[in-house]
């Protein structure tokens, strides 16, 4: 075994000699020397493996190996020689130094215990000095104190005097200390202060908050009331809270994925109520007024939502906008009622209704709960009006049956009217009664699209009667159609003057009250947020969003409380007026076409130029002995049967017909209060038609002869006649006509100084007398 002691092979000695060729051992082989698990076989094979010439066998290799190693260790043994040497040449030399410390080390020793005593003494002989000095720093911080509140004692002097000059000017604008040279910079050092205070309280007070600490948030509340920081300590509170809320909207949205939005927003709400009663009971216990402090806190949380998305969403997954608008606006309602019922019974015992009402943040509450709903309420005109067209276009109104489209439009007035029922109570719902305005427009437009159509369905009518010119059977059927049509303007202004009454009772009963006042509001619904604005502008301000919307409603409130405006319906029963108008002069036509035929050619027959009847008479013949024309015996024989035609379907007692007659003048007849017969009206009304256009017939006439002029009086007086017979008068047209037909040439010109002019000019040209 071969041993390696104390070898620096870091200075590379002997390694001239350690390189070797043919797989001798090197350098970096002596390193394992040094190893404490140096292992003799291990490092014997390796060297014997690492050996890689085959004309060199293993003996020779040992025995080189072997000259090697003794070598080294030789040389090894010659380097500690040389350094055991040096170390006993240097060792004399480290002993001297060694003494020189130990002696520097006692001298040092020696000065540390002198400054010891000097201290010592020091503290002896100064005590008394310093004593001294402790007992003049005292008097020197009384002095100062005592300047200071001398100084304290001024300025108090100096505030009272000026108050008191601020009390004797009465200038309330005035303000003390501000001329302090250095106001300002304390000013904004105190604001510097409470500002740290702050911010190193805001994380105890946030905790304080989550957990609910009463003793803690009581200690925090204190402590900013005194720094004047209450509204930062509410903030806080709300920032706590408010993301709770936050997440719990997406927490009830994401567990009920398969429900709809109404029962999201219930669900929601009902938190929110929860909260309430929670958070009231505890800031009760915390704050001097919880109220607003947890109103702001629902407030907040209803604004951090995105619930305007929600709902447009859901309605765009619906088809019955007003429908789904209604269903989510009971949700709130439900919502509102609650929580004013709750919170109407937490401080009603000792805050005044009135205060409550005009609490601000009540009515940042209330604005917030309707906010998402509000925009819909803008759109409430052109969606009512979409939804009544569609159910307008649902009615049936024609066939291909005259007598079945009389019976579809008799069928439509109670259909047309039960949708607009249902579109008063939608209002209602839909906009407590605010959304008025827009429906009393919606029903405008909804009322007259049915009046258009109603007018189609009468030319529909016209055009398939058309050509029928002869009286008969058929004809009287279909002037009794006529009267049924006419009914049925009846039932349409009945029907509008009862939906009239309904709305106006309800716009009373839904928004008037809030325009009166009165005494204090006992129902919880109905919380005044009024402030300086009218109580009904408040009530409105929850559902319109537009001051000109909002003042229109107001508008129609005062005059329907003053009685300025006794129906809001009038421009619809005008055009319901219209179109009985139009039906009776329609049923007018169907009875006097047959007299209009028998007139019709009457300007142009022969008789009127003929010398003598047939040429056997002469013109001296006396007028008795002349007969009625036949034309005007089947006009007297038309109108004697006119009344047992009209009886069956002219009876008092049809109350729909006499409302129709009564706002849909017949023609030729004047404004007069209705007879006891409506029967006697039609018959007046065609015998004075009948008599307009026989005398329009008449002055067509060319040329009269005198036998033709006295046929024609011959004629008139038979007209009269049959006039006589049905209780009724000639016209003054005729019976001017009359005379001056009777009338001799030379007294012509006498008579008709009293005679209307047209007619004078168009007889005398007839008769060829010259005036």
């Amino acid at each position: 075994m071969f041993v390696l002691v104390g070898v620096d092979l870091r200075e590379g000695k002997g390694e001239a000699d350690s390189t070797h060729k043919g797989g001798m051992i090197t350098s970096s082989d002596y390193s394992k020397f040094l190893d404490d698990n140096f292992d003799v076989k291990e490092w014997v094979n390796t060297a014997f493996s690492s050996q890689k010439d085959p004309a060199v066998n293993k003996d020779q290799y040992a025995t080189t190996l072997v000259m090697k190693l003794q070598m080294f260790i030789q040389e090894v043994n010659n380097v500690i020689e040389e350094s055991s040497q040096q170390a006993v040449q240097n060792l004399p030399r480290v002993m001297r130094e060694l003494d020189a410390v130990k002696q520097e080390s006692s001298l040092l020793q020696d000065q540390m215990k002198m400054v010891k005593q000097d201290i010592q003494k020091v503290e002896q002989d100064t005590s008394q000095s310093m004593q001294m000095l402790l007992q003049l720093d005292s008097i020197k911080s009384r002095l100062t104190a005592a300047a200071e509140g001398l100084q304290e004692a001024d300025n108090w002097t100096t505030l009272s005097a000026d108050v008191e000059e601020v009390f004797q000017s009465n200038d309330t604008d005035a303000q003390m200390l501000v001329d302090t040279p250095d106001y300002v910079e304390r000013c904004g050092h105190l604001e510097t202060l409470k500002n740290r205070l702050e911010a190193m309280l805001s994380p105890q007070l946030v905790a304080a908050f989550n957990s609910q600490s009463i003793e803690a948030a009581q200690k925090f509340t204190r402590i900013f009331a005194d720094i004047d920081r209450l509204p930062a300590l509410y903030k806080y509170y709300h920032k706590c809270h408010k993301t709770n809320l936050m997440t719990s909207w997406t927490t009830v949205m994401e567990a009920k994925t398969e429900g709809s939005l109404t029962d999201w927003m219930s669900e929601y709400y009902d938190l929110l109520l929860t909260t309430w009663h929670n958070q009231i009971k505890w800031c009760s216990q915390v704050f001097a007024d919880p109220v607003p402090i947890v109103c702001d806190l629902i407030t907040e949380a209803l604004s951090s939502i995105d619930l305007a998305s929600s709902i447009s969403k859901h309605l765009s997954q619906r088809r019955d906008n007003l429908v789904a608008l209604t269903e989510l606006k009971e949700v709130i309602l439900r919502f509102r009622t609650h929580f004013l019922y709750t919170k109407f019974h937490i401080v009603c015992l000792s805050v005044t209704v009135e205060k409550l009402e005009h609490t601000r943040s009540l009515e940042k509450l209330m604005m917030m709960i309707y906010a998402p709903y509000r925009p819909y309420i803008a759109k409430y005109k052109s969606m009512e009006e979409a939804t009544l067209g569609s159910d307008l276009n649902n009615v049936r109104l024609d066939d291909a049956e005259v007598f079945e489209t009389v019976q579809l439009l008799a069928a439509s007035v109670n259909k047309l009217f039960n949708i607009a029922k249902e579109a008063n109570e939608r209002c209602q719902r839909l906009s407590n009664g605010c959304g008025y305005e827009f429906l009393l427009d919606a029903l405008k437009t909804y009322f007259i699209s049915y009046c258009r159509e109603f007018r189609r369905v009468m030319v529909n009518i016209k055009e398939k009667c058309k050509g029928s010119h002869k009286q008969d059977a058929e004809d009287w059927t279909l002037f009794q159609q006529s009267l049924r049509i006419i009914q049925t303007c009846g039932d349409l202004i009945m029907h509008v003057d009862e939906l009239d009454g309904n709305i106006i009772s309800s716009i009373m009963h839904t928004i008037a009250h809030y325009s009166n006042p009165g005494s204090p509001v006992k129902e919880v619904g109905k919380i005044r947020l009024a402030g300086k604005r009218s109580v009904l502008h408040a009530q409105a301000s929850l559902f319109l969003s537009s001051s000109e919307d909002i003042a229109n409603l107001e508008n129609l409130v005062s005059k329907l409380e003053e009685g300025e405006t006794p129906s809001v319906l009038t421009d619809i029963k005008k055009e319901f007026c219209r179109l009985s108008e139009e039906v009776h002069r329609f049923s007018f036509d169907i009875v006097f076409a047959q007299l209009k035929d028998y007139l019709i050619d009457l300007a142009n027959m022969e008789i009127w130029m003929s010398k003598s009847a047939g040429g056997a008479l002469t013109s001296d013949l006396p007028t008795f002995s002349l007969s009625p024309q036949e034309y005007i015996t089947k006009i007297g024989q038309y109108m004697m049967t006119l009344p047992q035609h009209l009886e069956p379907f002219t009876m008092q007692d049809n109350p729909a017909v006499i409302v129709a007659l009564k706002h849909g003048k017949l023609p030729y007849t004047d404004e007069m209060e209705l007879p006891e017969h409506t029967a006697d009206l039609w018959l007046e009304s065609i015998a004075h038609g009948t008599m307009h256009f026989y005398c329009e017939e008449i002055l067509k006439i060319h040329e009269l002869t005198t036998h033709a002029t006295k046929q024609l009086t011959t004629d008139i007086d038979y007209l009269c006649n049959v006039l006589d017979d049905l209780g009724l008068h000639m016209s003054e047209t005729l019976k001017n006509i009359d005379t001056l037909l009777k009338t001799s040439t030379e007294d012509y010109h006498d008579v008709t100084e009293n005679m209307p002019q047209r007619l004078a000019h168009a007889i005398s040209s007839m008769r060829r007398i010259d005036l």
